[in-house]
């Protein structure tokens, strides 16, 4: 494997990597936007989980990951989960400030990709790009079966007729 080509490559998607990341506590939220920001991530900071979901609204693809802390004052951050995984299909991590089993659990089982624990290292952050590319290979995974199916569909069925009785090859446009 060409190393380089893999670098370049894995710094352009890195470079272009859009964060939307929820906090209530002013200074938390400071705090992890410059560490972000350190990663090279082009990072949207919110207080309000009500402000961040109109702002995912706003601009559908505007983000890649949504990182968010579970105890919000206006929306619950699983509730906020629930609405970013029904409307956007975006990875998102959940913040917490303990590491209590069943709110982890609850997390996964609402949709987080993965969790963070505060205070949360630097070493952590720069791994989220992780699971952007992971959707968008599990992404690229489901077109390619789509289309297995479309070729599966036809090899089944046999070529199709046109109105006329002539054959319809996959290379005819018209």
């Amino acid at each position: 494997m060409d190393t380089a080509f893999f670098s370049s490559r894995t710094e352009a998607f890195l470079a272009d990597l859009r964060v939307l990341m929820i906090d209530d506590d002013p200074t938390c939220l400071k705090i992890l936007e410059k560490m972000l920001k350190k990663c090279a991530y082009e990072v949207t900071a919110c207080c309000l989980a009500r402000d961040a979901l109109s702002l995912l609204r706003e601009r559908k693809d505007g983000y890649d990951i949504v990182i968010s802390d579970v105890n919000m004052p206006d929306l619950d951050g699983f509730e906020l989960l629930e609405h970013v995984g029904l409307e956007m299909d975006l990875p998102v991590i959940m913040m917490f400030v303990d590491g209590e089993t069943s709110m982890v659990m609850k997390g996964v089982q609402h949709g987080a990709c993965d969790y963070l624990l505060k205070p949360i290292r630097m070493k952590e952050l720069r791994n989220i790009w992780q699971h952007v590319f992971r959707k968008k290979i599990n992404e690229g995974r489901d077109i390619e079966s789509h289309e297995s199916f479309d070729d599966f569909h036809i090899m089944r069925n046999g070529p199709e007729e046109s109105d006329d009785g002539f054959l319809i090859s996959d290379n005819m446009t018209s």
